[in-house]
């Protein structure tokens, strides 16, 4: 198997224990050695990859796009997911982004150094970093917006 193709089985893997494998059956009417063949890694399901139909419908249940990510990453490419829900509009522009970034930043860095502070990142670890880091892309995404609006 291709290391892509691996990578895509272990997402897939990943959005279908999201949703919860007796939910993904519902949603996709597919049984669960169905699915499972889907993100098997054994050679005779090499070439079993889950229809893109069933991946959306998947997606729109799981709490993040597990397949969809993963594909973009596979081309280089960067999405903006945005699951934030803030309990106010923000209108502070670039000056209340810049105090963001600082913040979100600050935070990155203490989950960094709590983190390595044995030496190892485990898989939790890795998956807060990871967290903190997209969450302080996303406010780099809003400033890239402030400046483009008040730029214009």
């Amino acid at each position: 198997m291709t290391d892509s193709g691996s990578y895509l089985k272990k997402h897939t893997e990943a959005l279908v224990k999201d949703v919860g494998v007796e939910a993904a059956c519902r949603i996709t009417g597919k049984s669960k050695a169905t699915l499972g063949r889907y993100y098997s890694d054994n050679p005779e399901h090499a070439d079993r990859f889950m229809p893109v139909d069933a991946v959306a419908r998947l997606e729109a249940e799981s709490s993040y796009p597990h397949v969809t990510s993963a594909l973009a990453e596979l081309k280089k490419i960067t999405l903006s997911y945005d699951d934030r829900v803030p309990n106010s509009p923000n209108t502070g522009g670039v000056n209340a982004d810049v105090i963001a970034l600082s913040q979100r930043f600050a935070m990155l860095m203490s989950e960094y150094q709590q983190a390595i502070e044995d030496n190892v990142i485990t898989v939790n670890e890795a998956k807060r970093l990871l967290r903190e880091t997209v969450m302080l892309q996303q406010v780099l995404i809003d400033m890239k917006l402030h400046l483009e609006v008040d730029g214009a």
